[in-house]
């Protein structure tokens, strides 16, 4: 296909996208409260994974569902505009939201999606739900422009992101990204082109101490100090991180932050006794390149280091969980049909980084899937109170998908896999 032509089918699949179908999908979807709650069955992510799913039925396409855990179903829709053979591009993004915490700190109804000065507040509003509307209506744009494209679109709504990742770690076991050749993770970025995350690590640390009267704590082996030159330590490292790896120019520098402090590290703490234990959390975000092997080694060195200067010191380090970092190159096919489109519907092409994680992580590094991270609202606002979306961004974001959609199916992608 000649260049001018995909962009003419590109431009109409962004001209066909609805405004108003996006802000309804999108007050829809903030309407039902799918807070995280993974033992919580009847408050989970089910409601809102049915209702993608209905509106998924509602366009022609026989949705799957599969159950996660009880009451957390995935749904993932395929569509194929011609069924000629081609690439498959996949859009995806989550259905659970985190809590609201206390209703009376919100200006708005945390679920009652108040459309107010062009924007639309509530829980998830910025985190993801409207990236996920944005998606679905750029899904009936493209299927409403009548294009005979080759390949298939695939859209994929998924589970607990807000927590393992499950949902996306189940969607890539049962194959499902087996024959993905790009993707879109529809987070909420200002809409600019993100190509790096940073990876996690998430470290407990357990000290084992003796707990003795507060009058006479040599009898015992407090753990605390020991606790507090580990974070000490800890803060030194980080330091030198930063000083040989640099500041990223889209994630800022890798940081090494310890984000709960406990003694005992279970039980009932009282002033007049010494604990028998402490606890300490490390929330750790690493850049590109950087060791998670190498991070882990270094924390258990200061450890060794502990236990050499003081034989009362007993100290155990666990990851509970790591999530590595990635990097897409700015060559893949999905990167160029993405900005490309931004061009093409007036967004202008910013390149950013994505400061946490996303179901992404998992989609590039256990599945080799070229990802772009591009979704609308403003990236400082998920979690806080009165978070909210922009209209713009949104009818920006779904034209966006639309476009790419057009361009990346009509470009051959050679990838082995």
């Amino acid at each position: 296909m000649e260049p001018k032509e995909r962009a003419l089918w590109a431009r109409r699949a962004a001209e066909a996208v609805d405004e108003a179908e996006v802000i309804r999908l999108t007050r829809e979807l903030v309407r039902i409260p799918s807070v995280y709650r993974p033992c919580d069955p009847e408050g989970n992510e089910r409601r809102c994974a049915l209702w993608v799913r209905d509106v998924l039925a509602d366009l022609g396409l026989d949705p799957r569902v599969d159950e996660v855990a009880p009451g957390r179903p995935n749904v993932v829709a395929d569509w194929s505009p011609s069924g000629q053979a081609g690439p498959t591009l996949l859009f995806e993004g989550h259905t659970d939201v985190v809590t609201a915490g206390d209703p009376s700190a919100w200006s708005h109804p945390p679920f009652g999606a108040e459309l107010v000065d062009g924007r639309i507040y509530g829980r998830g509003a910025n985190d993801m739900k409207g990236g996920l509307a944005a998606a679905l209506a750029a899904l009936r744009a493209l299927k409403q422009a009548g294009l005979p494209l080759p390949g298939q679109v695939r859209l994929a709504a998924l589970v607990d992101e807000e927590g393992m990742m499950e949902g996306v770690k189940t969607f890539i076991r049962a194959g499902l990204a087996r024959d993905v050749d790009g993707a879109i993770i529809c987070e909420p970025e200002q809409n600019e082109v993100c190509l790096t995350q940073k990876g996690a690590m998430r470290v407990d640390v357990r000290f084992a101490g003796r707990m003795a009267h507060g009058a006479m704590p040599d009898q015992g082996a407090n753990p605390i100090p020991w606790a507090a030159r580990f974070v000490e330590r800890v803060a030194a490292l980080e330091k030198e991180f930063r000083q040989e790896l640099g500041r990223h120019p889209h994630l800022g520098p890798p940081t090494l932050t310890p984000t709960i402090l406990q003694a005992p590290a279970g039980g009932e703490a009282q002033v007049n006794v010494v604990p028998g234990s402490a606890r300490v959390a490390l929330d750790i975000r690493t850049v590109p390149r950087q060791d998670h092997g190498l991070v882990r080694n270094r924390l258990e060195a200061i450890l060794a280091g502990l236990q050499a200067e003081d034989r009362d010191c007993r100290a155990s380090l666990e990851v509970l969980e790591e999530r590595p970092w990635t990097e897409t190159d700015p060559h893949e096919t999905v990167v160029l049909a993405v900005e490309a489109a931004c061009t093409l519907v007036g967004q202008p092409v910013v390149r950013g980084g994505v400061p946490g994680a996303t179901d992404g992580t998992f989609l590039a590094a256990w599945a080799d899937v070229p990802i772009v991270t591009l979704g609308p609202g403003n990236r400082y606002l998920p979690h806080q109170v009165d978070e909210y979306v922009e209209v713009d961004e949104l009818v920006r974001a779904a034209r966006i998908y639309a476009a790419a959609a057009v361009l990346f199916l009509t470009e051959p992608v050679n990838r082995e896999r």
